[in-house]
């Protein structure tokens, strides 16, 4: 089986190879002699009812400062390709859900990993909020009494952007310390969203997990520590990636929310979990596969596409226009 494989993401010179997912899959594609092609989210143009993009054809190699060869942009009706990979960072802004917009035209043949609609419909921060029983005390807002409600009685409280990622903007707010009206105003002058409030899980000192679930089901974990006087375990800022294994309360985390992103058509997952809690849903490009493989010599990459070849033909991501 050979598909026309695209992958929706940044500027693919300039990333990290050690550490990028996109970069993984990439690889894997060309491994198994799909046609492989990369493009730029802003090169999109809705066109009518058609979907096009500047897309390069590429080569890649597992070579670090020597990893693509690019051929240069072909315009190009994306309705083309099998497959669309949607991988760029965030944030998850109005560009961001403009792209799942745009993608969600094209034809029901061309599978589009995540689910453009469903991406938008679940923010990491917002789906994760359906599982309650799951998670630790939470709460959404910008009602600042409400917050301030919230504080009284958990105490020690994360606060963080609702739509940031790598740990960008999240704060550990201990009971006395005093920034925290001055933090509340720097939030809500510089946006208009609420922010999520969390009880601080002391157990992130041992790790925040990261899940893989690969079309519903559990896949792989790595364990990320937070460096020393840091409460993030993100590894944009430091955290460092160890091996792990899964609990019993892992796996009853996964297999209570993995029906769930299977019926969405969310494919590629990961959950952050910390002690016995479930943190973040991650469904707009969720990382840590090559940590994995490094730890384990298992390719999730593999496995992800193990699940794109048997499903693409049936799973229908995108709307069909009449």
């Amino acid at each position: 089986m050979s598909l026309r494989v695209a992958i929706q993401m940044d500027p693919i010179a300039g990333i990290d190879i050690t550490g990028d997912t996109s970069f993984a899959f990439a690889l894997e594609a060309q491994r198994r002699g799909h046609e492989l092609y990369y493009y730029l989210p802003d090169s999109l143009t809705l066109d009518g009812r058609i979907l096009y993009a500047d897309l390069h054809k590429i080569h890649v190699r597992d070579e670090i400062g020597n990893h693509v060869d690019e051929q240069a942009a072909i315009y190009t009706d994306l309705s083309e390709m099998d497959v669309i990979l949607m991988r760029q960072d965030p944030p998850f802004d109005m560009s961001y859900i403009t792209a799942t917009h745009m993608l969600e035209h094209l034809p029901a043949t061309t599978m589009v990993v995540n689910n453009p609609a469903e991406v938008r419909n679940a923010p990491e921060k917002i789906l994760v909020l359906d599982f309650p029983e799951l998670m630790p005390p939470t709460m959404v807002s910008r009602n600042e009494a409400a917050i301030i409600s919230f504080r009284q009685t958990h105490k020690d409280i994360i606060i963080k952007p609702l739509y940031g990622n790598g740990g960008a903007g999240v704060f550990l707010l201990k009971q006395d310390d005093k920034n925290f009206n001055a933090l509340l105003e720097m939030f809500f002058s510089a946006s208009r969203e609420p922010v999520m409030v969390q009880a601080f899980l002391p157990e992130v000192t041992e790790g925040d997990k990261r899940i893989i679930l690969i079309d519903g089901e559990p896949v792989g974990a790595i364990n990320r520590i937070p460096s020393k006087d840091e409460a993030r375990s993100n590894m944009h800022v430091g955290g460092k990636a160890t091996a792990t294994e899964l609990t019993p309360r892992d796996i009853e985390i996964c297999q209570t929310i993995g029906p769930v992103l299977k019926e969405r058509g969310l494919l590629f997952v990961g959950i952050d979990v910390i002690g016995d809690y479930l943190t973040e849903i991650n469904v707009t490009s969720p990382t840590g596969i090559r940590e994995f493989e490094r730890f384990t010599g298992i390719s999730l990459a593999e496995k992800t596409f193990d699940a794109i070849e048997k499903n693409h033909k049936s799973y229908k991501t995108n709307r069909i226009l009449r």
